[in-house]
């Protein structure tokens, strides 16, 4: 084969190369542009409304989130989710579609990687089962659940006790039992909560889970039972196996005007 022909093929391999590694980087500047856009426009949700960080004990008068808002432009939204300390502070949403629809997708239906924090199609967005999981991404920029890790620190557990969730007509409060790593089964698919053992071995798991990572509520509110609400946030781990839950129950359920 001659030098010149032989020199042909390298240099088209070359530009194939480079083709490949442009495609490549251009790919993930455009998701990098898209997640920057889609947290713009979450940040601009949040500056509309107006939270704080309170105790159980303090009378709720107004509801500061404007859902008649928020539901036109999404029908879909249902509540609104407040953890102090961290930068979640979304809406929540649930499909009618399909239960992975907001997976990547933002409020506005748009494709967005960090997609936005959601329920799965099994749960009353009543907020009334027995097990709520709320899902979200743990996104590099800080976006979507990525600071529910600090919850791994015990100091930053300690001091912060409660998360918020608010819905058209109620503010409901939630005391932080414990934070931990768990494995990739599916909560939902797994656990049969209608039966009172398997819901009371739950209640026992996120008392003591079975995790070298953890930080657990020495002290509670009130003792944990059958009658209780929990809501789970669900984020995915630094290594990308398994899953980094926050698990709360509801202590307090106030009317909002």
């Amino acid at each position: 084969m001659k030098k010149e022909t032989i020199s042909k093929i390298i240099a088209g391999i070359i530009i194939v190369i480079l083709l490949i590694i442009l495609g490549i980087v251009g790919n993930i500047l455009y998701n990098t542009y898209k997640d920057y856009e889609a947290d713009k426009n979450y940040q601009e949700l949040n500056s509309k409304v107006s939270l704080e960080e309170t105790t159980p004990k303090e009378k709720v008068i107004d509801n500061p989130i404007d859902f008649k808002s928020l539901q036109k432009t999404n029908k879909e939204v249902f509540a609104w989710l407040y953890v102090p300390g961290t930068k979640v502070d979304y809406p929540l949403l649930q499909s009618e579609e399909r239960d992975d629809y907001y997976l990547h997708k933002d409020i506005y239906g748009n494709y967005s990687y960090s997609g936005s924090i959601y329920a799965e199609y099994c749960n009353r967005t009543e907020m009334t089962d027995r097990v709520t999981v709320l899902y979200g991404h743990n996104m590099i920029n800080g976006s979507m659940f990525a600071t529910l890790h600090k919850f791994e620190d015990e100091d930053f557990f300690e001091k912060h006790k409660y998360f918020y969730i608010y819905t058209p007509e109620r503010k409901l409060t939630y005391e932080i039992v414990s934070a931990h790593n768990y494995d990739d089964r599916h909560i939902m698919n797994s656990f049969n909560f209608s039966e009172n053992k398997v819901f009371k071995d739950y209640l026992k798991m996120i008392q003591n889970p079975r995790s070298s990572v953890k930080n657990v509520r020495k002290t509670l509110d009130h003792k944990l039972t059958v009658k209780d609400r929990v809501v789970t946030l669900s984020t995915c781990l630094n290594s990308g196996q398994g899953r980094f839950l926050v698990q709360g129950v509801l202590i307090k359920n106030e009317l909002t005007e």
